[in-house]
């Protein structure tokens, strides 16, 4: 349908063009005679050549306009953009996201676990407005943290850390939930306050057992060096490094 308008056009500038040139040239030439009628002739239709011309070129170059903005229009849909659709796969490697480090099959759970545990208390923590329940959240996700990180240092804990992480961890996300929930609801009543107290007293408690808990993975470590202790003082005793008088001992020793 527009190409048939488009030719319309182009056709009908050129005839518009040779009538007018005819009847202006006619009405001052003498078209009676031969050469008057084959000059009037040329002239108009030398004009209505040249005025196709140029509107055939204006046609194309409006043509050419519409498609291209046609194709910006569903390169925007396509994309969202002005531009065109780029993958991630397109990207150079250094804008490409790093890939996770990952500690072994048994360690990354664990990681994953505790980076979710901390997100939720979190979230917790701005929900919750009372200040001291909120300082005593601080406290359980900093110990939590370094419980989580224990499992990268020393592997031989994760058992006690996957014990710590299966009960007592969502336990006390459990029971922040609940407190949150019983603190949104903006009321006072004996249950809710006997119940958020108990929450909190409980917090306390579990700090403590975090603490505990976070000792006693050092144990293994605190045991390694003890023993290193002990080698470096028998060593340095037997080279006779430690003081004087061990040193005189050491050298009537060898004599």
């Amino acid at each position: 349908m527009a190409n048939r308008r488009r030719k319309r056009k182009v056709f009908a500038s050129p005839f518009y063009t040779f009538a007018l040139l005819w009847l202006l040239l006619s009405g001052a030439l003498p078209i009676y005679t031969v050469a008057g009628l084959l000059f009037t002739f040329g002239i108009s239709a030398a004009a209505a050549f040249l005025a196709g011309r140029i509107s055939a070129t204006r046609s194309e170059a409006q043509e050419k306009k519409q498609a291209d903005a046609a194709r910006r229009a569903a390169s925007v849909r396509k994309t969202g953009t002005n531009g065109p659709s780029v993958r991630k796969t397109d990207a150079p490697a250094a804008e490409q996201a790093p890939a996770k480090k990952s500690y072994g099959p048994e360690i990354d759970p664990i990681i994953e676990e505790g980076n979710r545990a901390l997100s939720e208390m979190g979230r917790l923590y701005t929900s919750i407005k009372d200040p001291e329940v909120r300082r005593k959240i601080n406290e359980i996700m900093r110990i939590t943290d370094k419980i989580t990180q224990d499992a990268i240092a020393d592997p031989s804990d994760i058992p006690q850390i996957k014990k710590f992480m299966n009960y007592y961890l969502p336990t006390t996300i459990k029971l922040l939930n609940a407190y949150d929930r019983m603190s949104a609801q903006g009321i006072e009543g004996e249950n809710l306050s006997k119940s958020m107290n108990s929450i909190n007293e409980m917090l306390d408690a579990a700090i403590e057992a975090y603490k505990k808990r976070l000792d006693s993975l050092f144990a293994n470590q605190a045991l390694d060096i003890e023993t290193d202790i002990q080698v470096m003082n028998t060593m340095l005793a037997r080279e006779g490094l430690t003081g004087e008088k061990d040193f005189q001992v050491a050298e009537s020793g060898s004599n």
